[in-house]
């Protein structure tokens, strides 16, 4: 994204996204408002975020959200997320804008585009087209010719009439505007206690702002419906058919001390003795971070956790793991096997395999059959054979979206 103080071709291109809906007509969902579920291993707000602020023309993006959304947006958008302004939305879309607008005012836009955030396959190409009709002055929208045939019905659902489809067209979003123009006419709606306006070209209509129309994009959908995200989701899995398939191996290794316990996969198993480390010393998540960590090239464990860092005293490991999960995730990643060998002499591991399991598959939300924890002495050779700690090897595999290299 451009910086803010710079001008941007014919003028400074801002964006608003809203995404402050709570979409009821999509069902419920344990990932939130349908702007937070994931088509493609990515949230849909992500996906709508990516094409603008990829586009050199964009010089600020304003995002109106529900006031109880934050932490889904900041996991939706992940780094994305310090490049946009986030605002509370209103009661209504119209509001919700009107607030991005207002919080864009004090960086010099002349042009805004206003988009819906659950349109995500929205491109440059359609964003271009939105731009090219602002040249004639006024607002700009991106519509399709109605194909459908259209009828009409009295109340008791009995067709009363067959509406000509000639001049209709059906209106998509990014909407195109100048900035101030655009601005003046939502204060204005507002004041006039007007909430009852479709999309931003009805205010414009009813401020007086000329509109043109320009080509559209099939592909623009919106998506409403529980069917909708399901085969938006499908269409970008087929898009990517060829999975990028990673292996991540994690090694770690720990010295036993005095204590009369050791926390292994998540599972605290009495023993006379415990595992000294910065944290509680689990090898077995230790090696699993590692591991996940290594499937998208992000560092290891101590370049998230140093060490020195005394927040990480005495900490549980399962948040090291959560860390690894979030960041493959925000990749695109799905994890689809998780491998755990521990080697030591003692404590018996077998009687707590099935709670580290649960553990795991808790913390990976992966099920029980791609989880396998294993044990294996050293046969009395090296520290290890003497019992003086216990060392993990840890293999990951995750599935990311895209192809693999040529």
């Amino acid at each position: 994204m451009q910086p803010l103080g710079m001008m941007m071709g014919e003028g400074r291109v801002g964006i608003v996204i809203v995404a402050a809906g709570r979409g009821e007509r999509a069902g419920q969902s344990s990932e939130g408002p349908k702007q937070y579920r994931r088509i493609g291993g990515k949230a849909i707000i992500r996906h709508t975020l990516e094409v603008f602020l990829d586009h050199p023309a964009v010089a600020g993006v304003a995002v109106a959200i529900h006031p109880d959304d934050e932490a889904l947006f900041s996991d939706a958008a992940g780094s994305l997320a310090s490049r946009v302004t986030l605002v509370h939305g209103g009661a209504s879309r119209q509001s919700s804008t009107r607030l991005a607008l207002q919080a864009l005012a004090g960086s010099d836009i002349d042009v805004a585009l206003i988009h819906d955030a659950v349109r995500p396959f929205v491109d440059h190409a359609l964003v271009e087209r939105v731009l090219d009709g602002l040249k004639h002055g006024g607002g700009s929208l991106p519509a399709l010719p109605v194909s459908d045939t259209i009828k009409k019905s009295a109340d008791n659902g009995v067709v009363s009439g067959t509406v000509s489809r000639d001049g209709l067209f059906a209106a998509q979003t990014p909407q195109g505007f100048p900035f101030k123009a655009i601005l003046a006419a939502h204060e204005q709606a507002s004041e006039a206690g007007r909430d009852d306006f479709t999309d931003d070209a009805a205010i414009a209509e009813w401020a007086g702002i000329p509109v043109t129309i320009v080509m559209g994009s099939p592909d623009n959908i919106k998506l409403t419906w529980a069917r909708d995200i399901e085969m938006a989701d499908a269409r970008l899995r087929a898009a990517n058919s060829f999975p990028d398939v990673r292996t991540g191996n994690g090694y770690d290794v720990h010295a036993f001390d005095e204590g009369g316990h050791v926390t292994l996969c998540g599972v605290e198993i009495p023993h006379h003795k415990r595992l000294s480390g910065h944290s509680d010393a689990d090898v077995g998540l230790h090696a699993l971070t590692d591991a996940l960590l290594a499937t998208c090239g992000a560092g290891d464990i101590g370049t998230h956790f140093p060490p020195s860092d005394m927040r990480w005293r005495g900490a549980a490991s399962k948040i090291f793991v959560a860390e690894a999960v979030r960041i493959v995730r925000e990749r695109g990643g799905r994890i689809a096997n998780a491998d755990i060998t521990l080697i030591c002499e003692a404590p018996k591991i077998g009687p707590h395999r099935e709670a580290m399991t649960d553990a795991l598959g808790e913390m990976l939300s992966i099920s029980r059959d791609r989880i396998s924890v294993k044990a294996t002495t050293n046969e009395r050779l090296g520290f290890l054979g003497r019992e003086e700690g216990i060392a993990a090897i840890a293999t990951a595999t995750v599935v990311f979206p895209g192809e693999l290299p040529t």
